[in-house]
């Protein structure tokens, strides 16, 4: 829709609430409600609606703090969950005084990425499709202070619920660690609210192309949509995100997205799917290894070589982590195969087709920032193609089965969140290209992840401290 439809839209269906959706620094949507009798006109969409964008991480200091609002009428949606007719639209965000986009604004990064692609002469769209998992629990409760640390989750699906007295008996069909991939129900109990949250993303005009439960006990789930250009993938995401939580809130359930939430359990990745096209032509297709092009094989090159940097944004939490470490199937080797799960790279190898060619960065999850995340990847790639990065030869065996001599030779995911940002300190030079990123946004995020993620939890008893030390 362009603005004058959204208006018609407003007062032909009888909206009340106009409801406008940004992306925080870290990845979150933030937003704001506005009573439908503000939109009578295209005012908003072309003057814009103000807000305090101090109070927004990572953002403005408090001494220039006005933002606007500039309401984007091609992502109008009804909202599925407002108890009042809403339409929802995602903005973006502009300096008052200049009229400029906000450099900070991670949907106007990835707007300016596409724009750079363009700008190259290389390509003309970036595909991205993201499989994110997620986590279904029933109940979770945590908490930090001076004195205690805990965190409690429970699942109906949890291993661990075996033996629990339930009340109407307990039925058993507890799933065991590491085998939710994927049975019937009613092992799989949660295929009907994760076929809720596919009704609510398709209504959304999100196309889904599956979804079943993922490899963890406990309501581990994935559900697959059908790629697309990389701002409206990014933006899909964030609905995505929106959709299962209430969806799962609707349900008397909870979902989380954290990378590593369960202890001897596979983690929650977000695998993105990537190629890129130039007049309706895929370059990533070719007579190469695995059916890829030069181009596409410079690609991958240019991820591998970027990725102990690139992770600080597609890897971007302490929890990231904790799920890239040997044993529950996260690609930590710096590798790319056919086929092959283990690398951090893959080509998929289910189709011959021309279209389907593609590859599969293995390594992010789902807490990235997608506008941030995705931007850096084609960055990463498109410095591969620009300086002919060689991936080096495919590494087509199991990587977690190599000897300890070979495997050392293939070179590590890093092992932290501090290590990556450091790395990403010393390499970020590819991502300043086209002013897609700026180094204001690059030493905004380090000093952020360092300051409020990085000391913040260092600085904290770990439970399992007492269990090694206590009695020292």
């Amino acid at each position: 829709m362009n603005a004058k439809e959204v208006l018609e839209f407003i007062k032909k269906e009888g909206i009340v609430q106009v409801d406008l959706r940004f992306v925080d620094f870290p990845g979150v949507w933030q937003h704001c409600t506005y009573p439908a009798t503000e939109f009578k006109d295209e005012g908003p969409f072309t003057e814009g609606l103000g807000f305090d964008g101090s109070s927004i991480r990572g953002w403005q200091g408090i001494n220039e703090s006005d933002m606007l609002l500039m309401p984007d009428p091609s992502t109008a949606v009804l909202d599925p969950f407002s108890s009042y007719p809403t339409i929802s639209m995602i903005a973006d965000i502009k300096d008052p005084i200049t009229k400029q986009d906000y450099s900070r604004d991670p949907r106007n990064i990835a707007k300016k990425a596409v724009s750079y692609l363009k700008g190259s002469g290389i390509a003309d769209t970036a595909y991205f499709g993201p499989e994110l998992e997620f986590f279904i629990f029933d109940s979770v409760r945590f908490d930090q202070n001076s004195h205690e640390g805990y965190y409690y989750i429970d699942s109906d699906e949890g291993v661990w619920n075996t033996g629990r007295n339930e009340e109407c008996g307990n039925p058993g069909n507890k799933i065991r660690h590491k085998e939710g991939y994927f049975p019937v129900p009613p092992t799989d109990s949660l295929m009907d609210i994760r076929t809720e949250m596919v009704q609510a993303m398709e209504k959304a005009g999100i196309r889904i192309e599956a979804h079943h439960h993922e490899v963890a006990t406990a309501g581990q789930a994935e559900i697959d949509m059908r790629f697309t250009d990389l701002v409206r993938m990014a933006d899909q995401v964030m609905m995505f995100k929106y959709i299962t939580k209430n969806v799962a809130i609707r349900n008397g359930k909870t979902v989380t997205f954290m990378p590593k939430p369960l202890f001897k359990d596979n983690g929650t990745g977000m695998h993105c799917h990537q190629s890129i096209w130039k007049s309706g032509r895929n370059l990533m297709a070719g007579n190469k290894y695995a059916g890829f092009s030069q181009e596409g094989l410079w690609y991958i090159g240019g991820i591998l070589k970027h990725a102990p940097a690139l992770v600080a944004i597609t890897n971007p939490t302490m929890n990231s982590y904790k799920r890239l470490v040997p044993g529950f199937e996260a690609p930590i080797k710096l590798a790319y195969s056919a086929r092959n799960r283990s690398a951090a790279v893959r080509i998929p190898m289910y189709s011959q087709s021309e279209a389907a060619k593609r590859l599969e960065f293995r390594t992010p999850d789902p807490t990235a920032n997608p506008y941030l995340a995705f931007s850096a990847m084609l960055l990463a790639g498109l410095d591969g193609i620009q300086n002919r990065i060689d991936p080096g030869e495919p590494l087509d065996k199991n990587i977690y089965e190599l000897p300890p001599d070979i495997q050392a030779k293939v070179a590590n995911i890093p092992g932290s969140l501090e290590e990556s940002l450091n790395n990403l300190k010393n390499d970020h030079e590819f991502l300043l290209k086209g002013d897609v990123f700026t180094k204001d946004v690059i030493e905004t995020w380090i000093d952020y992840k360092i300051t409020n993620e990085v000391r913040a939890i260092q600085q904290r008893p770990h439970p399992y401290e007492f269990f090694l030390y206590y009695d020292m």
